[in-house]
């Protein structure tokens, strides 16, 4: 699938008057429905918000993604969305294309909310969604790649990519394997709606989407950090290293002993760690 020009997005507020957490549905530039939770700084005001973007399969009402958003309110203002294809949003997953699309109009609305900084953190197929959409849309909003216009405050102050691939089309893992099963076969696809409550495109990529080590070093100036876990079973350790030597030198790399794969495997003293990094830069 290839991704579209940025357009206006809009919000329908589903929450009333409320200190805590907002719900609201905004619509992407190719028109599809995201449901997003803004969640305040528990710590009373803040002017960074931290977007977060999950991984495959996930959604904003995940544990996983619940868990991160507590951790990172405690020191910003947080906004959490579902992919298009999963959870409550509309649409098909394309598995990271069009994607960049849900990212800018969550990014949006946070600098709608007041916030003057915005951030993104995304894991797995979210970490490359971050880092392609911080190599597409800049605060100037001037033209960029894919072929598209980058519109002023669609762009993130500084980008944490967890657990993100290197490459399209990786299969030299099982678990990989698998999901390239359940994406690309019929059958799969059913197992993704009904087992993992994803529902999944039926097209090829027409173009293929620039890919995350192509994007890498078009994202400076941005500060970029890649955390990577040293027993991630979905991608091995080449994959953060190829994205770090792709930035040559403007991305620092964290190397997480023990750690497994995104969200799921991020404890709280890494999420801790992760606010702090990008409240810093």
């Amino acid at each position: 699938m290839s991704s579209g020009e940025e357009g206006r997005f809009h919000t329908v507020d589903v929450s009333r008057i409320s200190s805590g957490p907002r719900r609201a549905t905004l619509l992407t530039a190719d028109g599809v429905p995201i449901e997003a939770v803004h969640d305040p700084c528990a710590g009373g005001s803040a002017t960074t918000a931290v977007v977060v973007a999950h991984g495959f399969t996930g959604s904003v009402d995940r544990p996983a993604v619940r868990r991160a958003a507590r951790v990172f309110a405690r020191r910003a203002g947080v906004v959490t969305f579902s992919f298009r294809g999963h959870g409550r949003s509309g649409g098909r997953s394309t598995v990271g294309d069009r994607e960049v699309l849900d990212l800018a109009a969550a990014v949006a609305w946070a600098r709608s909310l007041g916030y003057a900084r915005v951030v993104t953190v995304g894991f797995s197929m979210g970490g490359s969604v971050v880092l392609r959409h911080a190599a597409t849309y800049t605060a100037a909003g001037a033209p960029e790649h894919e072929g598209r216009t980058g519109r002023a405050g669609a762009h993130s102050d500084a980008v944490a990519a967890v657990s993100a691939p290197a490459r399209w089309y990786y299969r030299g893992t099982a678990p990989m394997r698998r999901l390239h099963w359940v994406v690309t076969r019929p059958a799969g696809r059913l197992v993704g709606r009904f087992g993992f409550r994803t529902r999944i495109h039926t097209e090829d990529w027409d173009p293929v989407p620039l890919s995350p080590v192509e994007s890498v070093p078009l994202i400076a100036p941005t500060p970029l950090l890649i955390v990577h876990g040293d027993r991630d079973p979905y991608f091995p350790l080449d994959h953060p290293r190829m994205l770090a030597a792709a930035a040559d030198g403007g991305a620092e790399l964290w190397l997480e002993p023990g750690m497994g794969h995104a969200e799921n495997a991020a404890d709280d003293a890494l999420l801790a760690r992760l606010a702090a990094w990008l409240l810093t830069r």
